[in-house]
C-alpha cells in the first residue's frame, strides 16, 4: 500500500506549494503538515479569496479532509488560534483539525531568544524571529514543552523551570527578565482552547494507512533550506526534505508513493545565503513585481533570478522526486527572452554537480540557455497541448535536465488555474 503522497519545496521556499497541495487535498482523506512552524506561509486563492496559512495545513479548507499538524511541527499557540479564528470568521467550522500531542510548543521566550541571538550575530542568518530555531533547540536539548505537556498540569512546572534557565541566558545579553506569571496566565488560556484538537496523530495515521485511505503530507520551507542538506548555516531549523516527512509524521517510508517537488518557473530566495542565479538588476526587480515576490509571513522582498536546474537536480536526487510542479509559468512568460541555468562554471571548468558548500557556490557562475518568451495569456489552458510552443519547450527542457516529469503546471494564481498531466 503506497497511499501516502508527499509535496515539498524543491528550491529555497515560496514555490507555491499551497496551490498543488490544495488541488491534491480534494482527493485525500488526510492532509498532514510535517515540519517547520509559522516561519513560512502557504497561499491559496479560492473564488477570489486569498488564504495565507502559516501553520494550518492547506487541506483544512475541505470539510471531508482531516487536517493534521504532525509531531515534527513547532507550534505557536497564539498564531494558531488566530488562524483558526480567521477561518471561522470566513465561515469554516475548523472541526477537522488535529494536533499531534508530540508537537513542540513555541513560547514567548523562544521568540525573544531568536531576536536576541540574531542581533548578537556578526553574520546575520536572516531568521524570521518567530522563535523556530530556539524551539527546536529546546526539543533536541530535551527541555522542550510538547502539546501533551502544554494541555496538562505539568505545564506550570515545566514553564517555570524553562523561564528560570532562559533568564540566565537573557541576563548575559543584558535583556530584561521574563515574567512567569504573565506568560502562564496568558498561555494556560490558549491551552484550554487548543486541548480539544490535541490527540495521538501517529496512531490515527497508521490506522488510515492500514485502511488504505489517502494521505497527503506537506512540508514547509524547502529542500535547499534543509538543516542537513541546505546551504548551512543559512538554513531553517528542521528537515523539509523527504526524511522530515517520515520523522515528522511517524509514517513509514514503505507507504510513500508519489513525492512531488514544487518549483517556480524562475528562482527566488528570502534571507541571506548563496544564490547562484540571483539577478541584482532591473530583470530581477521585474520578476519580483510580476510574481508578487514578497514573503507571506515576513512581507520581505524576495531575491529573484532565473531558474537553476543544477540546484533543482540536486533537490530531485536527495528527495527521490517522482514528479515536479512548475508554478508561475504565466509570470515568466511575460518576458521576451527567458534564461535557464543548465550548468555552472567553477574555477574555469563547467560542471553540473551541486553541493551546498558555501565556498563552492560563492565562486560559481551560471551557464545559461536562452528561450523565447511572450507566452501570452495562458490562464485558461488546462492541457499541456494548449500551451504555446515556447512554453512547451521551456517545460520540456526542465524535464530533460532533471530527468523528472512535470506533472503539474501553474498558469495563474487561482485554485483552478493549473494543468494536470
Amino acid at each position: 500500500m503506497k497511499n501516502v503522497t508527499v509535496v515539498l519545496g524543491a528550491f529555497y521556499g515560496d514555490e507555491g506549494k499551497g496551490k498543488v497541495i490544495d488541488y491534491l487535498s480534494a482527493d485525500n482523506k488526510y492532509a498532514v503538515r510535517y515540519s517547520g512552524g509559522n516561519n513560512a506561509g502557504h497561499s491559496v486563492e479560492v473564488n477570489g479569496v486569498k488564504f495565507a496559512f502559516h501553520l494550518l495545513p492547506s487541506g483544512i479548507l475541505y470539510d471531508n479532509v482531516k487536517a493534521i499538524l504532525g509531531n515534527g511541527v513547532v507550534i505557536d499557540p497564539k498564531v494558531l488560534i488566530e488562524e483558526i479564528n480567521n477561518l471561522k470568521e470566513k465561515g469554516y467550522k475548523v472541526n477537522n483539525l488535529y494536533i499531534s500531542e508530540k508537537a513542540h510548543v513555541i513560547l514567548p521566550y523562544h521568540i525573544l531568544l531568536d531576536e536576541t541571538l540574531e542581533e548578537a550575530r556578526g553574520n546575520k542568518l536572516g531568521t524570521t524571529k518567530r522563535g523556530i530555531g530556539p524551539a527546536y533547540c529546546d526539543k533536541y536539548e530535551r527541555s522542550g514543552i510538547r502539546m501533551e505537556d502544554f494541555i496538562s498540569r505539568r505545564f506550570k512546572d515545566l514553564l517555570r523551570e524553562n523561564i528560570r534557565s532562559k533568564n540566565i541566558i537573557l541576563k548575559a545579553y543584558k535583556k530584561p527578565k521574563i515574567k512567569f506569571d504573565d506568560i502562564y496566565k496568558e498561555y494556560k488560556e490558549y491551552a484550554k482552547i487548543l486541548k480539544p484538537y490535541v490527540c495521538d496523530t501517529i496512531t490515527m495515521l497508521h490506522k488510515a494507512v492500514k485502511n488504505n485511505e489517502k494521505i497527503l503530507c506537506e512540508g514547509a520551507q524547502a529542500s535547499l533550506l534543509d538543516i542537513d542538506f541546505g546551504s548551512y548555516p543559512f538554513v531553517t531549523s528542521s528537515n523539509p526534505t523527504i526524511g522530515g516527512a517520515i520523522t515528522g509524521t511517524g509514517i513509514g517510508a514503505k507507504y510513500i508513493g508519489e513525492v512531488y517537488g514544487v518549483i517556480k518557473a524562475y528562482s527566488s530566495r528570502v534571507g541571506a545565503g548563496p544564490f547562484v542565479t540571483e539577478l541584482l538588476d532591473a530583470t530581477g526587480d521585474k520578476i519580483r513585481e510580476l510574481g508578487h515576490e514578497y514573503g507571506v509571513t515576513t512581507k520581505r522582498p524576495r531575491r529573484c533570478g532565473w531558474l537553476d536546474t543544477v540546484a533543482l537536480s540536486y533537490a530531485c536526487m536527495i528527495n527521490g522526486l517522482t514528479g515536479l510542479c512548475v508554478n508561475h509559468l504565466d509570470t515568466i512568460g511575460k518576458f521576451d527572452k527567458i534564461k535557464m541555468c543548465v550548468a555552472y562554471e567553477y574555477k574555469k571548468k563547467k560542471t553540473t554537480d551541486f553541493t551546498t558548500n558555501i565556498e563552492f557556490l560563492s565562486n560559481c557562475k551560471p551557464i545559461y540557455e536562452e528561450f523565447e518568451g511572450n507566452f501570452g495569456d495562458i490562464s485558461k489552458c488546462r492541457k499541456f497541448e494548449e500551451l504555446p510552443i515556447n512554453a512547451q519547450k521551456y517545460i520540456n527542457r526542465i524535464e530533460e535536465l532533471t530527468e523528472i516529469p512535470v506533472k503539474f503546471i501553474g498558469v495563474g494564481a487561482g485554485r483552478e488555474e493549473i494543468i494536470v498531466r
